[in-house]
């Protein structure tokens, strides 16, 4: 079995993401030690921001004109194509920045996307695989707060991976990250610390329901 797990957080020390996504591949682990995890950090190695563009101009592209760029933005795509399409299981632990996706995690979806065997024209080559999303926000957008609706990313990456890929996925969400780093949001601390031992619990079931056999 191999997990493919993905991380968008520009920081290591202190992220909140790759924390929590690290339980949910704690428990991975525990039903099945010694098997293969294949990482992607595009946080901290991120993607070009042209790529996409290039692998997708390449496409329309008669390969014999292609231009070295090009190509290899185009075996980018393939590789991280091959990455998806190995696996077994995924993980994904992607931060909400500046209230919208982050530009790492949606330059290595569009770069993907580029690839034939993503295109929209056929199936899915990864559906009906389990998968588990980690996001986390350092405030909180959730029902009834006077920020509702601020949170532009989960929902997409929620549409890509469920919809567009058809992955079984679970989604584990960490709010008030910024608790404690900002003094405006001191009064949010009990609250804070109550949700995020529910999103730790939650990454505990869902790493669990993740490694658990499939028929």
């Amino acid at each position: 079995m191999t997990l493919f797990r993905l991380d968008a957080s520009i920081r290591i020390e202190g992220s909140h993401s790759r924390a929590i996504a690290d339980i949910v591949e704690q428990e991975w682990r525990v039903g099945h030690p010694g098997d293969t995890i294949v990482r992607r950090h595009v946080g901290t190695e991120p993607i070009a921001a042209t790529t996409w563009g290039t692998a997708a101009f390449a496409g329309y592209t008669p390969e014999d004109q292609r231009t070295n760029e090009q190509r290899e933005a185009l075996r980018l795509a393939a590789t991280l194509a091959d990455e998806l399409i190995a696996a077994d299981a995924y993980l994904f632990a992607v931060p909400l920045y500046n209230f919208g996706v982050s530009q790492h995690f949606k330059t290595w979806v569009d770069t993907v996307l580029t690839d034939p065997r993503f295109g929209p024209t056929g199936p899915s080559p990864i559906a009906g695989r389990p998968a588990v999303l980690v996001t986390v926000q350092g405030g909180n957008y959730s029902a009834g707060t006077p920020r509702e609706g601020w949170d532009h990313a989960t929902g997409w990456m929620q549409r890509i991976l469920a919809d567009v890929w058809n992955l079984d996925l679970d989604v584990v969400e960490a709010p008030f990250t910024l608790v404690g780093v900002n003094p405006a949001l001191d009064e949010f601390k009990d609250l804070a610390a109550g949700l995020r031992a529910d999103a730790d619990a939650l990454a505990t079931k869902h790493g669990q329901a993740l490694a658990a056999p499939r028929s």
